[in-house]
């Protein structure tokens, strides 16, 4: 497994359980994170903290997107998992240019078909390719 994929993976646990837990803080369940997960390298834990803090400082857009695309589905009705993987890929499309559409698309149909059912993947494919033609016809106008 890649590093990226690990550090996406990491980064769903820890939204999961930040989701899950309301009571405790996004600095204590980061900690806590990191004194359980002692395995993880430097690097990994880097690129999933920041995918965490990104996800938790954009939350409020980064739900909107994904609430404006899900037709007859309500944020509070989705599957924690799904939800937390859109999330990411949709802080990912909106926020890092430096990580290619596909790339976010790819790797969250991938996360979702391992730990979501068998439906996940085409329900965050679905949701995740119309957040990223929105997200690349808004590049297009600013750039004009």
């Amino acid at each position: 497994m890649g590093l990226r994929r690990e550090a996406r993976e990491l980064a769903l646990q820890i939204l999961y359980a930040l989701d899950s837990n309301t009571s405790v803080g996004l600095r204590e369940t980061l900690q806590t994170f990191r004194d359980e997960q002692t395995e993880v390298t430097g690097r990994v834990r880097e690129f999933a903290e920041e995918l965490v803090l990104g996800v938790q400082t954009q939350r409020e857009v980064i739900d909107e997107a994904i609430k404006a695309r899900s037709k007859n589905w309500s944020l509070s009705r989705m599957p924690r998992v799904d939800l937390n993987v859109m999330r990411m890929a949709t802080y990912e499309l909106m926020f890092r240019s430096d990580i290619p559409k596909k790339v976010s698309i790819n790797e969250a149909i991938e996360i979702v078909r391992r730990y979501g059912d068998k439906e996940s993947p085409s329900f965050v494919n679905g949701i995740l390719d119309e957040i990223a033609e929105c997200v690349k016809t808004e590049t297009a106008s600013e750039e004009q």
